[in-house]
C-alpha cells in the first residue's frame, strides 16, 4: 500500500513539475512572439526612416505639403499622393460601410434559411478574390461603363451645383479618383460584410427573442439590440476595412489614372501612395528620387498606424462608456 502511495505521489510530483515547465515555456514563447512583432515594426520604421532621410533632409516638411513631382528636376512632394489616398479611402468607406452592414443584417436577420449559406459563401469568395482581378475588371468593364453612362450624368447634374459642383466637373474619362474609390468600396464590402456577419451571429438569441416577445419590430431589434451589442466589433471592422483601403495597390493602379496632378474634380486622374510606389519604384534613378518614394512609404505607414491607433482609442472609449453605464 505504501509503495502504491509512493508511486502515486511521485507521479503527481513529476506531473506538477512537467506542468510548471510547460507553463514557463509557454509564457516565454508568447513573450518572445510579442517582442518579435514589436521588433519587426521598429525595424520597418527604422529602415523606412533611413531610406527617406535624404528626401526629408533636402525638402524638409515641405515634402508633405508640396504638390510637385518632377523626376527630371528632382522636385518631389507627397501632397498629391496623400490626397488621393485619403479621398479614395473615404469614398470607399462611404460606399462600403452601409452596404456591408446591410448585407450582414440581411444574412443574419432577414435571409431565408435555404439562402443564408449560399450568400455567406459568395461573400467569403468575393473577399478572397485577388485585388488585381478587381483592377482588371475595373479597367476593362467598369471604367468604360462609368464613362459612358454615369460620369456624363454626374457632370450635367451635380457639376452645376454651387458648392459640390467642382467635385464632379470635367470630361468623362472613366478612370479617375472617383472610379478608384468605387472599386475600393467594392473590394472592402465582402471583407467588412464577413466580419459584421460573424459579429451579428454571436448576439445571444435570447436577447432578440425577448425583444420580439414584447412587440419589437425587426428594425427595432437591429437598432436597439444587435447594433449596440456589437458596436465595439463593428468599429473595429470598419477600421480594418479602412486600413485595407489605405494600403491597396494594384486595383487602384489600374483605374486611378496615375497622374501626379492635384485636381479638384473627382472625375480627373490622380494618384495614391501605393500606386505611386508600384508605378515608379522600379524606374527610380538617383538617391533623391528613390528616397522620395521611400518617404511616401513612410507616410503611408504612419497613416495606417494613425488609423489603427484611432480605432483602438474608439474601442477603449466605447468599453469605458459601457462600464460606466453598467
Amino acid at each position: 500500500m505504501n509503495k502504491i502511495e509512493g508511486q502515486a505521489k511521485h507521479a503527481l510530483v513529476r506531473s506538477g513539475t512537467k506542468g510548471r515547465i510547460l507553463d514557463v515555456v509557454f509564457s516565454k514563447g508568447t513573450k518572445i512572439s510579442a517582442i518579435f512583432v514589436l521588433a519587426v515594426i521598429v525595424a520597418i520604421m527604422v529602415a523606412l526612416f533611413i531610406g527617406a532621410w535624404p528626401a526629408f533632409k533636402k525638402f524638409g516638411l515641405s515634402f508633405i505639403v508640396s504638390a510637385k513631382w518632377n523626376p527630371v528636376t528632382e522636385e518631389f512632394g507627397a501632397l498629391v499622393s496623400i490626397y488621393g489616398t485619403i479621398v479614395t479611402s473615404i469614398i470607399a468607406m462611404i460606399i462600403g460601410i452601409p452596404v456591408s452592414l446591410g448585407i450582414a443584417i440581411f444574412i443574419t436577420e432577414l435571409c431565408p434559411t435555404w439562402l443564408k449559406q449560399p450568400v455567406a459563401t459568395a461573400i467569403e469568395l468575393l473577399a478572397a478574390i485577388p485585388s488585381i482581378i478587381y483592377g482588371m475588371w475595373g479597367l476593362f468593364v467598369f471604367a468604360p461603363f462609368f464613362a459612358d453612362h454615369i460620369e456624363p450624368w454626374l457632370s450635367d447634374t451635380l457639376g452645376n451645383l454651387p458648392i459640390i459642383g467642382p467635385l464632379f466637373s470635367g470630361p468623362p474619362l472613366g478612370i479617375g479618383v472617383l472610379t478608384a474609390g468605387i472599386i475600393l468600396g467594392i473590394m472592402v464590402i465582402p471583407f467588412m460584410a464577413a466580419v459584421f456577419r460573424d459579429l451579428f451571429e454571436v448576439v445571444p438569441a435570447v436577447l432578440k427573442e425577448s425583444a420580439y416577445g414584447i412587440g419589437a419590430t425587426t428594425w427595432e431589434v437591429i437598432k436597439k439590440i444587435v447594433l449596440p451589442y456589437t458596436k465595439i466589433g463593428v468599429v473595429g471592422g470598419i477600421m480594418l476595412g479602412l486600413g485595407r483601403a489605405l494600403g491597396e495597390t494594384m486595383a487602384v493602379t489600374f483605374v486611378i489614372g496615375n497622374a501626379d496632378r492635384l485636381e479638384t474634380s473627382l472625375l480627373m486622374p490622380g494618384n495614391t501612395i501605393s500606386s505611386s510606389l508600384a508605378n515608379q519604384f522600379t524606374e527610380a534613378v538617383g538617391e533623391i528620387y528613390t528616397s522620395s518614394l521611400i518617404a511616401l512609404g513612410l507616410i503611408l505607414f504612419f497613416l495606417t498606424f494613425l488609423v489603427l491607433a484611432f480605432a483602438k482609442y474608439l474601442l477603449i472609449r466605447l468599453t469605458l462608456r459601457e462600464g460606466v453605464r453598467t
